[in-house]
């Protein structure tokens, strides 16, 4: 490809829409354009990053014993309700209606139009197990879309579904595509971690996320040296035992005039905030005839998983949200005085952590108020439970050791989706003995676009980006100083024919630029071979550049083109 004929659509500078090294490079360089929030154009360089990314994945499925297909974004509501995702996704469902008013929604996911296709397709035995998959692209109405092609509201995904007879046969499928997402992220030369998930929306019985190390992921990743590792959703540690042997002591009420806040309540009352208990007051919306308050308790110093409580209510999260002040006051208690003691009406969840402490202090549910020497068991009860976050230098929950903690970008995740869509649905075989059952199914996704952002996180520096090999939009670039003199002009033609010939993916730089400029252009865009021909063209010597590593040598051009060659061939 010669540049002149290609849409090379760089910028000079950071556009302000952009906050991660991945925005800002992929509209930078060129290979993505916004078309509304959270809403991208690919441009020619950018799908050809895409493609390479999707053809890495699709060989991988394909050896795997997947079979591809392509089903349709939009699905009727009929399906959804079926398996009972209608209401429980939430507002992020993209909803319309035809104009027979139909209603459909764009999908953020496939796991009903998987279903409804096996169960009419698939009736014997003998076709099973079964793993189809699809890449398409998916819809989500975001609140809050950000970070260019890491949370949009429209991207492309992998999704994947197996079928199987029984638990055993499952677990062989989920094992091999856990196998067949290290192959895939490996090839993509990713630095990641697999770790325990929750399921959310999708549901199931298990879940493992693969997560792309990076400072700018939205998931933390706890794990310990022992090889335990789960996303903050997730991940557990062990109780620590602060103030668990102490003697119960009788209770005080105490002023606190407008000392609200944990740190407020601890230094006017000469403590540490581990000694305070925090109490926040949710409402659970799930119910149809009238809303629930739940009041949630950790220890002072530790923030509340909203996933846990949400799975302890067993409701969605859409469907859990922060009480207003009337609706505290109506359980009988005042807002910044919250506490367990003398409320009424409301579902109390403890963290197993704080039901285990001795004397604590909490909210006296009165104006200025709280309460010393509180315990568990004597003042107050509720429904006890992990509800905490579990956090950095706690306390592994499978060795004993201290947790450690890294950001991570969500590349992937698979589930065992077991019966949760095939049994409502009726998805069903015949077994040997006569009897119908429904398939137990697996579900296995990898974000196309959030993992082509993934691979520019880990590989950029200040010029641009640094594309390995095997997903570059093109594998070498050779750049003449001066195209209109014909030494560098027939030398630079040449060396482009010689690398073409020999299947590599190359661009001529023929534009009539500044060499400095053109320069720039390519390592922003990220080629990781340049071939410069300049000055010594008519020695037979070029200079050749690694854009991985910045290093420039002098060789003859067939020594250059060797080295490209060679690289190239070493792909297949």
């Amino acid at each position: 490809m010669k540049a002149s004929k290609m849409l090379i659509a760089t910028m000079k500078e950071t556009p302000t829409e952009a906050q991660i090294s991945s925005h800002i490079l992929l509209l930078r360089a060129g290979m993505i354009r916004k078309l509304v929030a959270g809403v991208y154009n690919y441009l020619p360089l950018g799908l050809r990053v895409l493609n390479k990314v999707e053809n890495i994945i699709r060989e991988e499925m394909d050896k795997a014993g997947a079979l591809e297909i392509l089903s349709s974004a939009m699905q009727p509501k009929e399906l959804w309700v079926e398996s009972g995702r209608w209401q429980k996704y939430g507002p992020e469902l993209m909803r319309f209606k035809d104009r027979k008013d139909n209603e459909f929604c764009l999908g953020p996911t496939h796991e009903e139009i998987f279903t409804d296709l096996v169960r009419n397709e698939v009736k014997s035995k003998k076709n099973l197990p079964l793993n189809i998959y699809q890449i398409q692209t998916k819809y989500r109405d975001e609140v809050r879309p950000r970070f260019g092609l890491m949370r949009g509201r429209e991207f492309i995904m992998k999704d994947a579904y197996s079928f199987d007879t029984s638990v055993e046969g499952l677990d062989a499928s989920y094992k091999n595509m856990y196998d067949t997402y290290c192959r895939i992220f490996d090839r993509l030369h990713l630095n990641y971690k697999i770790v325990l998930a929750d399921t959310g929306a999708i549901g199931g019985t298990g879940s493992h996320q693969f997560m792309a190390i990076s400072d700018v992921g939205e998931s933390d990743i706890i794990y310990c040296s022992c090889g335990y590792a789960a996303d903050q959703e997730k991940a557990s540690s062990l109780c620590d035992t602060y103030k668990n042997d102490e003697e119960m002591k009788e209770k005080e009420e105490v002023l606190t005039p407008n000392q609200k806040s944990i740190e407020e309540v601890s230094t006017f009352l000469n403590c540490s905030p581990k000694d305070v208990l925090k109490s926040i007051v949710y409402i659970d919306m799930s119910r149809e005839d009238k809303n629930v308050p739940v009041m949630v308790i950790v220890r002072g110093d530790r923030s509340i998983n909203e996933i846990k409580v949400v799975n302890a209510l067993n409701i969605a999260e859409h469907e859990l949200r922060l009480a207003t002040e009337k609706e505290i006051l109506e359980i009988g208690s005042v807002e910044g005085f919250v506490g367990p003691i003398g409320v009424k009406d409301v579902v109390i969840l403890v963290d197993e952590e704080a039901s285990k402490m001795k004397n604590v202090v909490v909210g006296g549910s009165k104006k200025d108020t709280h309460i010393r020497n509180v315990n568990y068991g004597r003042d107050f009860e509720g429904q006890i439970g992990q509800f905490r976050n579990a956090e950095e230098g706690d306390i592994c929950p499978v060795c004993g050791k201290k947790l450690s903690l890294e950001r991570g970008i969500e590349v992937g995740q698979i589930f065992k989706l077991g019966t949760k869509y095939s049994a409502p649905m009726h998805c069903e075989f015949q077994d040997d003995d006569g009897k119908v059952k429904p398939m137990v199914m697996g579900c296995y996704g990898i974000g196309v676009t959030r993992t082509m952002s993934s691979i520019i996180e880990q590989y950029h520096d200040e010029y641009g980006i640094k594309w390995p090999l095997n997903v570059a939009p093109y594998h070498a670039v050779v750049v003449p100083v001066s195209y209109q003199d014909e030494c560098q002009k027939e030398a630079a033609e040449n060396i482009y024919k010689q690398l073409m010939n020999n299947k590599v993916e190359v661009v001529l730089d023929d534009r009539n630029a500044k060499p400095g400029f053109k320069f720039k252009d390519w390592e922003l865009i990220g080629i990781p071979y340049m071939i410069i021909v300049g000055r010594r063209a008519n020695e037979g010597i070029c200079e050749l550049k690694n854009r991985q590593t910045l290093q420039k040598q002098e060789l003859t051009f067939e020594q250059a083109v060797k080295v490209i060659v060679d690289e190239v061939k070493s792909l297949s």
